[in-house]
């Protein structure tokens, strides 16, 4: 007879029915306690699953390796599983429901065969909080249970709340022979259902994060008024005390990670500034009865980028990873520690690389490219608790309050440092339209802009249009919007180098953001929203000169209209779905444009 831990009936029939499918040898229950986490800890080592790393030097550390072809999300492989395919939209894959269910069960049957079935309840934000959402993943890695424990909130404390409300995202996933033949990441939004079979990298198979925190997520918050985005959330505390906080939006490599938990420059630390980090990639807004808008990260830990984390860079996140952090596919070092390109210190004089072979500086393959140490999309796993900076509003049922949203990319022209929508509707209009040039390291032509509405292209799990609208609608809903900022911390000058030095400099332009929110600064109209003036931005300590600030801010007609086309074309993939409001705010831009200067 099979122990079960809960008296939730709608759990024990769930685990029944995915045991009987994937056939376990036994089934543990995650409880979230220390001894149990130890244990497994130990088994994962045991295994060969996890490598112990140097106890002194990493306490509580682990180094994990993927299989060579699974070391990131595959998009390709990732459906969107609706009755209608225009519910998914063309900004998703999309498969039947039926078909998806069939297809992934001819995997998923007798997959945990002689393994172990993990059953992990977790919860997405404070356990019993109104903002957060209830899960349960089924597994049989070992990985996956011990990155669950380190970015949710694991265990009996979640079955507890389950017998109060059996409303739970179904979610099972099995590495089964981590075939890519035979990989699918299958989201069901409208059976509160995630499927995932054939991976063992955590974007795949970390089931709470990008799956449900944003992809089912976003469905359930347009249907019950409220917002998924991914974001990070800080804080800027003022020397009196008072604080105020910021959500932003960046597409990969726009350094939103190192935003979150800067250090303030020291041209400004005479002002006394401190900075509360309360996540760095995801935000579940709500508003409240005062009509403003606050935020929940439903995280509990960083699950972050290595290659390029360094002390100038980020220096809590070297802090943060020193302990209980689990490293994925990065180099490991003689002395039993780890490594990747960007690193601080010397380039170490050998190792084992991410593939587990050994490795030296520059180092070629056979076709003459430099074999990295790291994969570029190497992994930590860290509690957020770890971070010297970690806000003391983490476990708030409430949230913080937003008194900005940002959206951000990676362009070398068009887009100035930083402007200011004109209002709510023309902020959805600037965070639809936002996007990133692509560098060497993407595929695609360098250059070319890759629009990444809102940061959420890959993540949002519904038709991209109805998402619009459902922004626009929310914007009707709150008596206090927050303004809406865009920031482009890599425009560049003719020789291709960047005009605005950014990381620690950015909190400049943070706190104009913040002094308009409270009426402290005016602003220069522009066609494209309100700019800076010069005078108002702190430069203490970073004497730039007048001609590289006149260009950081500069509007350029010819520029714009250019951009235009671009805009225009990814409209048109939404076709009739596409809000009339973003329509009307494209035309209004244009006229402006036209009749800007020269």
């Amino acid at each position: 007879m099979e122990y079960f831990p809960t008296t939730n009936k709608k759990l024990i029939d769930w685990v029944n029915r995915a045991s009987r499918l994937c056939c376990p040898e036994r089934i543990v229950w995650i409880d979230g306690s220390e001894e149990q986490r130890l244990a497994l800890e130990k088994e994962a080592v045991a295994s060969g699953e996890m490598v112990r790393l140097n106890k002194e030097k990493l306490p509580g550390c682990f180094l994990h390796r993927t299989a060579h072809d699974d070391v990131s999300r595959t998009e390709h492989l990732t459906f969107i599983c609706t009755k209608r395919k225009r519910d998914a939209g063309p900004n998703n894959n999309w498969m039947l429901p039926a078909r998806a269910y069939k297809k992934a069960k001819a995997i998923f049957k007798g997959a945990m065969s002689s393994r172990t079935m993990y059953v992990i309840p977790f919860s997405m934000g404070p356990v019993g909080s109104s903002f957060s959402k209830t899960g349960v993943e089924i597994t049989d890695s070992l990985y996956v249970v011990l990155n669950m424990l380190i970015m949710t909130r694991c265990g009996s404390a979640v079955l507890r709340q389950l017998e109060k409300n059996d409303n739970f995202t179904k979610c099972l996933h099995s590495k089964a022979q981590l075939d890519i033949n035979k990989r699918l990441i299958l989201h069901f939004p409208e059976d509160n259902t995630i499927w995932s079979v054939g991976s063992g990298y955590g974007g795949n198979v970390l089931l709470g994060k990008k799956c449900l925190s944003l992809r089912i997520a976003s469905y359930a918050a347009k249907k019950e008024k409220w917002m998924a985005e991914h974001m990070l959330i800080l804080g800027i505390e003022e020397p009196n005390g008072h604080i105020e906080y910021i959500a932003a939006a960046f597409p990969s490599a726009c350094g939103k990670t190192n935003l979150a938990m800067m250090v303030p420059p020291q041209g400004l630390k005479r002002k006394g500034y401190r900075i509360w980090t309360v996540g760095d990639d995801i935000s579940w807004m709500r508003v409240d009865s005062d009509g403003s808008l606050w935020a929940i990260n439903p995280e509990t830990g960083f699950f972050g980028v290595a290659p390029g984390t360094n002390s100038k860079s980020n220096p809590n996140m070297v802090e943060t990873i020193r302990r209980d952090t689990i490293y994925t596919n990065v180099l490991l070092k003689p002395d039993n520690t780890v490594w990747w390109e960007g690193a601080d210190g010397e380039v170490p004089a050998n190792g084992i690389d991410w593939k587990g072979n050994p490795w030296k500086p520059n180092i070629k393959d056979a076709q003459g490219n430099i074999i990295k140490g790291a994969h570029p999309n190497a992994r930590f796993t860290s509690p957020i608790a770890n971070c010297p900076s970690a806000s003391f509003r983490l476990d708030q049922h409430h949230g913080v309050p937003i008194s900005a949203i940002v959206f951000g990319g990676r362009r070398e022209h068009v887009a100035p440092l930083i402007y200011e929508s004109f209002n709510w509707q023309h902020g959805v209009f600037v965070g639809a339209t936002m996007g990133s040039e692509l560098t060497a390291a993407q595929v695609g032509k360098i250059g070319q802009v890759r629009r990444d509405p809102m940061a959420m292209l890959p993540f949002c799990g519904y038709n991209m249009a109805d998402y619009f609208r459902h922004w626009l609608n929310m914007g009707k809903l709150m008596a206090k919007p927050p303004k809406i900022f865009h920031v482009n911390w890599f425009r560049t000058d003719e020789h291709g180098r960047f005009l605005w030095p950014g990381f620690c400099e950015n909190l400049r332009i943070l706190e104009w953001i913040l002094d308009r929110c409270n009426n402290k600064v005016n602003a220069m109209e522009t066609p494209i929203g309100y700019l800076p003036y010069p005078f108002d931005i702190d430069m203490t300590g970073l004497p730039l000169p007048s001609a590289t600030m006149e260009k950081l801010f500069k509007v350029e007609k010819a520029e714009w209209l250019e951009e235009m086309k671009g805009i225009c074309k990814f409209f048109r993939d939404f076709k009739m779905d596409m809000p009339r409001e973003l329509w009307d705010e494209y035309g209004a831009l244009l006229e402006r444009l036209k009749k800007y200067g020269k």
